[in-house]
């Protein structure tokens, strides 16, 4: 047993109101679970299994749940793709998720294109170290939409070097409703979670334009079907109104990016209980990156004079907002955190944006026993120095102390907190198989 003694201020990730926030509190841990939290009481039980950790200057909050990530991409410029692409894209792959989880204090992904069950597997097993994974696996768009990477110089038989077909993950192009369901069917027999698709085209894509249209009404209805039939739910890239629209009247889930939202579209989404994701950080992020072509960057601009009208449009609207960070450009993976920064400064109050990445985040992507710090949830929590709920900002000065992970930290920064150490299970599992 684990009590985190006397914490100075707690928010337990179960709502945006006041009430979620606790003051000097005591949380118990037992066997990766929260057992309580409860006023402090300094006279507690005591005794030779129950380990007290000092929290009386520290804030504590749930481990962040990131519902927009590539943790397989490591930037959009040409050579970049050529390292995913590479053997060395999984010894990338692996540091990404290793500072994602140590460095951001993302306890929970969903990864919306890029990553297979064999690497959800190698995190589960302990093999990797990193945040347990919801996949999509991939990116679902028509031939030359956003997922069709292969430029205007292409062959018939060239492959789109944005995750090509490979083991475990099949194409992201596809192009027809027959097609469609068969895509769905193949995603889920190689293990994902959710569905992900491109209901608009993108900003980074070579040969598309925002305004206009990547997949039909009959090929999405086609998808959402296939998808409802074998429990998955559907997300969608969505930029310009149309695709927007298209995605509600379909009847995805949640809508993600959503830079031309307006209040007809926000209506309409909530109308439907449509949650949105809409990768703040990023949209602020890419005007100044390196290295895009003058057709990128002309998207890019498009799209970064509407977004933060379109998040405040959704937000006051009272759709139902989650945190992704859309982490494609280098140097993202690992500050997750700044999508709360960035959302607040669309004008979300701070508890919002923590709810937004924490409770509200993992039911929405049914990871149900994750995102508080309530009784009977993972112990997946961050311990700070300063106040980060109401400054997230104090992430990027050095405020994260710990990261815990089913009650196992990361960090190895308080002696009292059992840590896991890269590879322990791995190494765990190889005895158990060498002595049988």
């Amino acid at each position: 047993m684990i009590v985190l003694s006397n914490i100075r201020k707690l928010y337990d990730g179960t709502s945006s109101s006041p009430q979620a926030i606790h003051e000097y509190v005591d949380l118990w841990i037992e066997q990766g679970r929260v057992h309580a939290v409860k006023p402090h009481d300094s006279k507690g039980p005591s005794g030779s299994n129950i380990r007290r950790v000092d929290c009386s200057s520290f804030t504590v909050t749930p481990g962040l749940v990131d519902c927009h990530s590539h943790v397989t991409v490591v930037g959009i410029r040409s050579e970049d793709l050529d390292t995913m692409n590479s053997q060395a894209g999984l010894i990338y792959t692996e540091r990404i998720l290793y500072a994602t989880l140590v460095n951001g204090g993302v306890t929970t992904v969903r990864d919306v294109g890029g990553a297979t069950h064999f690497l959800k597997r190698m995190v589960d097993e302990g093999v990797i170290i990193g945040p347990r994974l919801h996949i999509a696996i991939c990116m679902l768009s028509t031939t030359g939409g956003h997922a069709d990477f292969r430029g205007t110089d292409r062959c018939h038989s060239t492959l789109s070097r944005l995750w090509p077909p490979g083991p475990g993950q099949p194409s992201s192009i596809v192009d027809g409703p027959w097609d469609c369901r068969k895509r769905v069917r193949e995603i889920a027999a190689c293990g994902g979670d959710l569905i992900k698709i491109c209901t608009s085209p993108g900003v980074v894509s070579p040969s598309d334009k925002l305004e206009h249209r990547d997949f039909t009404e009959a090929e999405i209805d086609a998808i959402c079907d296939e998808a409802a039939g074998r429990g998955m739910m559907v997300a969608a890239h969505a930029h310009s109104k149309s695709g927007i629209r298209l995605a509600i009247d379909c009847g995805v889930q949640d809508i993600q990016h959503i830079s031309f939202m307006d209040q007809d579209l926000a209506e309409r989404a909530y109308a439907k209980g449509c949650t949105v994701t809409p990768t703040s950080w990023i949209s602020r992020s890419l005007p100044s990156a390196e290295g895009l072509v003058p057709a990128v960057m002309e998207k890019v601009q498009q799209i970064a004079e509407v977004h933060a009208e379109a998040v405040r449009i959704a937000h006051a609207s009272g759709l139902k907002m989650l945190t992704g960070t859309d982490p494609i450009l280098p140097n993202m993976h690992g500050r997750n955190f700044m999508e709360m920064v960035s959302l607040m400064q669309d004008g979300l109050p701070s508890l919002s944006a923590w709810y937004a990445g924490t409770g509200l985040a993992a039911e929405r992507i049914g990871q149900d026993d994750a995102g508080g710090l309530v009784p009977g949830k993972r112990a997946d929590l961050l311990l700070c120095r300063e106040d980060v709920i109401e400054d997230p900002t104090l992430f990027d000065q050095g405020a994260l102390v710990e990261v815990l992970k089913d009650g196992v930290g990361y960090r190895e920064a308080i002696a009292d907190i059992p840590q896991r150490t890269f590879g322990s299970t791995a190494r765990e599992a190889l005895s158990v198989k060498h002595e049988a």
